[in-house]
């Protein structure tokens, strides 16, 4: 399936050729000569998981220049078969311009190349061009968390067919209501909206730390009383009232994905880091989690809302320069991994808890992914509606941070977006 490495010089097949090949072979799982490349410990695993998606290998991506965090946000993509395959299924641009500014079809190739390659790493260098042709930077330092938002846009925005889009939006969207009611008469305004990751705070409204992702995850759907100059003009009384202002969680994706807000910012312009430990869990049930008022669900979509831990993208260093990584569950091998740029290796579940984080710690968490089936059941575990949970987490808020990291491949200057 895909390009082959070996010398250049030997026919190279044009891009097209290339897509329709991938396409094909992705329609027909049932291919002889992918079936003989499986394992007979791994025939159960293809029963829930197809040929395709045991390729699904740890391989590392070079550093570009500052390239760490957008490194770290393609493993998760990447290592999520419930993402892949509906990457594989998008329309191949027609032509060489078109193809080159499309990003769901960027990554596919990348998806291709590192899946099908030999190489312990590759370079995400088209990819990055075709990020730049967006306007998203090169060579700067990246948040984490707005990264994230910008590559499933531009994912979301480029992918033609609307059951493509569907799927996508179905598998990572979250879906709340907010409401807004006055303290002085009967007056209450609803609206439902969705979102991409639960922003969790690390402080509460008196600066005391929150200690448990669980006391987060309370403290965000808490009501809120809008006092003093954050008072809202009511029409029924004619003047700015008292409200009460809460959040309701209504629906919950088979992704759920989790930023820690762990850059602080003050007043006087200064910000800096949170690096108090937060401790996340393996598993995390919403159920026992929010109370009846911050949920506005029925029992059956309440079941879904168990979650295991797949992926978490830590940064390390300040709020003006650092690192990113990811760790991250494969799904097919039941192992974790951490990503390091091209660096890949195999880690236990202590080297994920050290990015809780603390004083002495190196590395902090910033997002988190789950899924009731995808959070994910680090493996093999499927909910009752046939599917797994996963849920992940961002580490920290604010700027991010890139590194001089592997130089090796380098691409030419070019803007990109800016997250700053």
């Amino acid at each position: 399936m895909g390009q082959r490495s070996g010398r250049q010089e030997i026919s190279k097949k044009p891009e097209v050729a290339l897509s329709e090949i991938m396409e094909a072979e992705i329609e027909v799982q049932s291919n002889k000569e992918e079936t003989q490349e499986v394992k007979p410990k791994n025939q159960k695993l293809m029963s829930v998981f197809g040929v395709a998606d045991l390729k699904n290998a740890a391989v590392g991506l070079y550093n570009l220049g500052q390239s760490c965090c957008l490194n770290s946000l393609l493993q998760v993509f990447l290592m999520n078969i419930h993402f892949t395959r509906i990457l594989r299924r998008i329309t191949v641009p027609q032509s060489p311009a078109q193809r080159r500014s499309n990003v769901p079809y960027q990554m596919l190739l990348l998806l291709e190349e590192m899946q099908c390659g030999k190489c312990k790493a590759v370079g995400p260098t088209e990819l990055a061009r075709c990020l730049a042709e967006h306007r998203v930077k090169l060579f700067v330092q990246h948040d984490a968390a707005q990264l994230f938002l910008t590559l499933w846009n531009l994912l979301k925005k480029q992918m033609k067919k609307p059951e493509l889009v569907e799927e996508l939006s179905d598998l990572y969207m979250i879906c709340i209501q907010e409401h807004l009611a006055c303290q002085k008469c009967s007056l209450e305004i609803k609206s439902n909206s969705t979102m991409l990751t639960l922003p969790l705070p690390m402080l509460d409204a008196n600066s005391y730390r929150l200690k448990t992702l669980e006391d987060s995850l309370r403290y965000f759907f808490n009501p809120e009383e809008l006092t003093g100059q954050n008072m809202c003009f009511c029409q029924q009384c004619g003047r700015k009232t008292t409200f009460l202002q809460s959040t309701k969680l209504v629906h919950l994706p088979q992704i759920l994905t989790l930023h820690l807000k762990r850059f602080y910012f003050e007043r006087s312009s200064c910000t800096y880091k949170l690096s108090h430990s937060l401790p996340f869990p393996q598993e995390l049930d919403l159920r026992k989690v929010l109370t009846e008022d911050q949920c506005l669900a029925d029992d059956r979509e309440k079941a879904t809302w168990q979650y295991q831990l797949f992926a978490v993208v830590a940064h390390s260093g300040s709020t003006s320069f650092g690192h990113y990584c990811a760790y991250v569950w494969s799904l097919t091998e039941c192992k974790w991994y951490c990503f390091n740029d091209s660096e890949v290796c195999q880690v236990s579940w202590d080297d994920v808890k050290c990015t809780y984080g603390h004083s002495g710690s190196y590395w902090y968490a910033n997002i988190s992914l789950i899924s009731p089936a995808a959070a994910l059941d680090f493996g093999m575990r499927v909910a009752k509606r046939g599917k797994t949970n996963c849920f992940g987490l961002h580490v920290a808020w604010g700027v991010g941070g890139g590194d001089a990291g592997d130089l090796s491949v380098r691409i030419s200057p070019c803007s990109y977006f800016d997250v700053s």
